[in-house]
């Protein structure tokens, strides 16, 4: 009988294609560019700076965030298998329990990598990965909530990447600007993971998770998260207006009414619109938090 012979290396090339996957890199982004309005806030940004940028950007994206999504995908292989199956714990391309022993190291990496950026980028990152294994690892699950679930993870991919971005470039902690605009944006960012969900509505319902939409149905899922990435923008304008930036409070105003009129557009379909509002809408938010970041090195 005729065996055929396995290739090691092969074998080798496959299982870290699986691990980079697992990873997420297209995730990266959303802490990485929170990540850079923390460092453009912080008016720190110059090439002797240049090695803590770099440093920064690696600790928030291939570290912190892809751990992250690590953690997510092992404890959410029951409900990938519905709803992702192809994806490489639930496809047994990454088998046994590795998924959960890459998560373990990659959370211990960032951690031990951000110890040497400064103590308050160690209390973010620990934070950080704190409440990434809180939300997809049981007892705790926050992920189960529809109102923890998404907040926690606003909070991980827009306050703490922006504060960790302008605590890396100051060394020290952020002035009280950067802090009052990395919580609101943490808040509006709430409403984007509302929609985020929107993909996953039929496996949330078979396996009991209560994300929004499972639970309340797309249109008022799609009010609720228009409504709290709206609040925050437009606490961020007056507050620019208050503090003597009125052409950055513009500029997000701008932003605002924009979206306003996208979101109109999406409570006409939400379920079908979201991944639409998420490449248009979400855009302009992102836009709007640079501009916001831009003001603060002049109010100092």
């Amino acid at each position: 009988m005729e065996r055929t012979a396995t290739n090691p290396g092969s074998q080798l090339a496959v299982r870290a294609a699986a691990v980079v996957e697992l990873s997420k890199p297209v995730t990266w982004f959303p802490p990485m560019w929170a990540f850079m309005c923390g460092v453009v806030s912080s008016g720190q940004l110059s090439w002797d700076t240049a090695p803590l940028l770099l440093a920064g950007i690696v600790l928030a994206g291939p570290l912190l965030c892809a751990g992250s999504q690590t953690v997510n995908d092992w404890f959410d292989r029951d409900v990938d298998a519905i709803n992702e199956p192809n994806r490489p714990i639930p496809s047994g391309r990454i088998p046994g329990e590795w998924g959960l022993r890459i998560a373990m190291i990659w959370s211990g990496a960032g951690v031990i990598w951000a110890a040497y950026l400064g103590p308050w980028v160690l209390f973010a990152a620990i934070l950080g990965v704190a409440l990434s294994w809180a939300y997809s690892a049981p007892p705790v699950r926050l992920k189960r909530s529809g109102v923890l679930g998404p907040l926690s993870v606003g909070i991980s991919y827009e306050g703490l990447a922006w504060f960790t971005g302008a605590a890396v470039m100051a060394q020290a902690l952020p002035d009280a600007y950067t802090i009052t605009l990395a919580v609101l944006y943490s808040l509006g960012a709430y409403g984007i993971m509302v929609l985020n969900d929107f993909k996953a509505i039929e496996g949330d319902r078979q396996t009991g998770l209560k994300s929004l939409p499972a639970v309340l149905g797309p249109r008022k899922a799609a009010w609720i998260a228009c409504i709290t990435m709206a609040v925050p923008q437009a606490v961020v304008v007056a507050l620019l207006l208050i503090w003597g930036a009125p052409i950055f409070a513009g500029v997000v105003g701008l932003s605002v009414l924009i979206q306003l009129g996208l979101m109109a557009r999406l409570m006409k379909d939400p379920k079908a619109l979201a991944p639409w509002y998420n490449a248009t809408g979400v855009t302009l938010y992102v836009l709007g938090m640079l501009a916001s970041a831009f003001a603060v090195p002049g109010l100092a």
